[in-house]
């Protein structure tokens, strides 16, 4: 017995009159893409996940790649939510993300929420051109409310003109490496972030490093980028805190 395997693949160009076509918008099996109204010349696209999962032994993956001049923004409709299932081998979401020089990309899905029992390993790569622009936000909580986390282990490596300035991972819950929900890593915390942003413009004027919060970090990047992380009680103080970290870049 094996569990579901599905890849959705998003395709964005530049449609020559200032907008964005998306030649490519592949649906499969419980992921599913929809296009939905777009705003000025960005094209936006919808996750809807049509069943629950990933369960144990799934492997989904999405594949986004934005050309140059385009402009996408990807959200899901709803949290994902890892599951236990009939198979015990962990379950797996690969994300692969590709922006050419001139292209931008807002990756801004809801939270991922890992449930007690769950085995889910998430990575991220995302390969950007120099020029290229990136907004990224990853959430996930630890449990439902009231409930104790599955076991959940993320990377996210993220690529500028083919050199890596970002390679990270983390792993929370049951089996994860010894002190993850201890004071260095999420203190208590039940919700972790990060957002990364990349603009060409960082390049001459480095974002400054800085504490938001007391739970919150905005840190430069070896290039023209900048990550911000972030702990939470809960996934909702999370989104604000973030929300409010990217207000800071697009008021520089």
């Amino acid at each position: 017995m094996s569990g579901v395997h599905a890849v959705a693949r998003i395709r964005a160009t530049a449609n020559g009159r200032g907008g964005t076509s998306l030649p490519v918008l592949e649906s499969d099996g419980p992921l599913a893409l929809r296009r939905t109204r777009s705003t000025g010349g960005e094209a936006r696209v919808m996750l809807v996940g049509a069943m629950s999962g990933p369960l144990g032994g799934d492997r989904f993956g999405v594949e986004a790649e934005v050309g140059s001049g385009a402009r996408l923004s990807v959200g899901s409709a709803a949290a994902t939510i890892a599951l236990p299932g009939q198979i015990k081998d962990a379950a797996c979401y690969d994300v692969r993300l590709t922006v050419a020089d001139g292209g931008e990309l807002h990756w801004l899905p809801e939270p991922l929420i890992s449930a007690r029992g769950s085995d889910l390993h998430v990575g991220t790569r995302v390969d950007l051109a120099f020029g290229a622009r990136l907004v990224l936000r990853e959430e996930q909580v630890l449990g439902r409310v009231g409930e104790e986390p599955g076991r959940l282990s993320s990377r996210l490596v993220l690529r500028v003109a083919g050199r890596v300035v970002l390679d990270q991972e983390l792993g929370c819950g049951p089996g994860a490496p010894g002190g993850w929900d201890g004071p260095a890593v999420l203190a208590g915390h039940r919700a972790v972030g990060q957002l990364v942003v990349v603009r060409p413009e960082f390049e001459d004027k480095p974002v400054a490093a800085q504490v938001l919060d007391g739970y919150a970090s905005v840190m430069p990047l070896a290039g023209p980028a900048a990550l911000v992380t972030a702990v939470a009680p809960d996934g909702l103080r999370l989104r604000r805190t973030l929300d409010e970290a990217l207000g800071l870049f697009d008021n520089r």
